[in-house]
């Protein structure tokens, strides 16, 4: 393993346990001594190599996918733009709220964070397509048939 992926593997471990509120003694005694802070700290300076499985084991304690200490595979996924899906609102306005409560609400709560009110169309991430369709529990294809079904999308959107 080269240092500079070492360096960027480590301030990744870092980062994930700072997000859990973990200090590195937090995580010894949170893992009853499996993980010894100085060998976490190690990792993350990228003084010490981490095998695959001790990194799948800390994964593990972190309670993510391995994929997400990695930083090769997280810097693949910011840089590549994320498909942006138009939504309709004055279409999305006159569904029945059974049908598009959730996707209204969500609608809503995106305009009042940007400060965006137009009322015509809003547009959002593939990111936020894959959180309605755990909403509205299907995949995000499903979904996205449903919402040009619904006339909310133009039809043709697809997901990259």
């Amino acid at each position: 393993m080269s240092q500079e992926y070492a360096r960027a593997l480590g301030a990744r471990l870092r980062a994930i346990r700072s997000q859990q509120g973990l200090s590195l003694h937090g995580v010894e005694a949170q893992s009853q001594g499996r993980w010894k802070a100085v060998v976490v700290g190690s990792y993350e300076r990228g003084d010490r190599a981490v095998t695959v499985a001790k990194l799948a084991e800390l994964a593990e304690f972190y309670g993510i996918p391995v994929a997400e200490l990695l930083p090769d595979t997280r810097s693949v996924r910011r840089s590549a733009p994320a498909p942006k899906l138009i939504i309709n609102l004055l279409r999305l306005a006159e569904l029945p709220t059974h049908q598009a409560g959730p996707l209204a609400r969500y609608a809503a709560a995106i305009q009042s964070q940007r400060g965006d009110y137009n009322g015509k169309v809003l547009t959002i991430r593939t990111e936020d397509l894959r959180s309605l369709a755990v909403i509205y529990d299907m995949t995000p294809e499903d979904l996205t048939d449903q919402l040009m079904h619904w006339g909310v999308l133009p039809a043709g959107s697809t997901l990259d």
